[in-house]
């Protein structure tokens, strides 16, 4: 069964604004112009989907077929773009501060949602017997996009460094695999996706990361 369109397409389009607005900053941060600005915002968004369509033999990928996501991440991107440019004093720190409040919500909301329909697209795919697989393609619906923009920014991924990206859409990925042995999908949905957004707003909010490392004294 389908996830309730009505439901998740919103959720998806706060994810994918979310998405594409810090693929943009990224963007702004390394001072890249108007076209670096929008590929590394709309890379963010649809990433993660283009690379799990590619590796269940998707072709062309979903991004292409139905781009509205390609869309909105492009608008988001150029909206930044035009009101950074005529507002340049919104990129000090007071005002950023909020931003990156507002942006973590709904970041957390995208990454939530897009972390069951990746799932959910692998059981649809027929895939929904091989566990490992529909988890791991939940997780890079989620994440990849990040890697990507990181990969073409040349910074090391966010997701391998800070607050338990990648662990919270994998927690949820594997709740919403375990409800599906019990009941539907679309009831499975939600509890899943909840406990991403859940770990992802609690570890910006506390600054939990995972355990390192010391490497300030290794010469």
């Amino acid at each position: 069964m389908e996830l309730p369109i009505n439901i998740i397409f919103p959720i998806e389009i706060i994810g994918t604004v979310a998405f594409a607005s810090s693929g943009a900053m990224v963007a702004v941060r390394k001072k890249l112009d108007l076209f670096g600005i929008i590929v590394l915002g709309v890379i963010t968004a649809v990433g993660g989907g283009m690379m799990r369509d590619l590796l269940i033999g998707c072709i062309p990928p979903n991004m292409f077929r139905n781009p509205v996501y390609v869309f909105a991440a492009f608008l988001t991107t150029l909206a930044l773009f035009i009101l950074f440019r005529c507002r340049p004093f919104l990129l000090e720190g007071k005002y950023m501060e909020g931003y990156e409040k507002v942006m973590n919500i709904l970041d957390a909301i995208g990454l939530g949602a897009f972390t069951v329909t990746g799932v959910d697209t692998g059981v649809e795919a027929g895939y929904g017997d091989y566990h490992f697989l529909i988890i791991f393609l939940g997780v890079i619906t989620g994440i990849g996009g990040g890697i990507l923009r990181d990969i073409m920014a040349r910074e090391t991924p966010f997701v391998l460094k800070k607050h338990v990206y990648a662990c919270a859409s994998i927690s949820g990925a594997c709740l919403y695999v375990l409800l599906l042995q019990f009941t539907r999908p679309d009831f499975a949905m939600l509890p899943g996706a909840l406990l991403v957004i859940a770990i992802r707003i609690l570890a910006s909010h506390y600054r939990w990361n995972l355990p390192g490392i010391p490497t300030d004294d290794i010469k």
